[in-house]
């Protein structure tokens, strides 16, 4: 949990990953998918579930994920909870989906993948876990694709800011 907004930039690697964690209450009245590091028991509103003793469910994961950097990524931040002996707090008993809101204290995902490769690089305990050389390349070539995705202009820009 210390280390899931950072870990954000591994766990979703792609622009649209953000459209995930930031999508609006659906029909249904769920998301699928979490927008705070919160953990709780047998309740999928939150990032981590823990529905029994020895299990846990990390929800933080998008498709687009390489399984690879994923298992790593949560070798390294678990070893580094043991090693500093990190507590995670008081499980949430509440939907986050109606009642996220009233919680304050509870840190909320990235909005943007470039908001996920910043706190990852600031994340000098994880960067070194994962290996600065592969840490360092990572952001190099997530920050050219956030540039390539934000270097041209989008339909909606065309729509809205050109024919004034």
């Amino acid at each position: 949990m210390q280390h899931a907004t950072s870990l954000c930039a591994v766990f979703n690697p792609t622009v649209n990953s953000y459209k995930r964690i930031n999508a609006p209450v659906t029909t249904s009245g769920a998301t699928w998918s979490p927008n705070a590091v919160t953990y709780s028991g047998n309740n999928r509103t939150h990032m981590i579930r823990v529905p029994d003793a020895g299990r846990f469910e990390l929800r933080l994961l998008d498709g687009a994920t390489n399984p690879y950097l994923a298992q790593a990524g949560i070798l390294a931040a678990g070893l580094d909870g043991i090693a500093r002996k990190l507590d995670p707090g008081q499980p949430l008993h509440i939907n986050m989906y109606t009642e996220g809101h009233t919680i304050k204290s509870a840190k909320k995902l990235p909005a943007t993948l470039l908001d996920a490769l910043r706190l990852f690089e600031k994340n000098k305990e994880l960067t070194s876990l994962l290996g600065d050389e592969f840490s360092a390349s990572y952001i190099k070539l997530k920050m050219q694709e956030w540039r390539d995705y934000t270097g041209h202009l989008s339909d909606w820009e065309r729509r809205a800011t050109l024919d004034c």
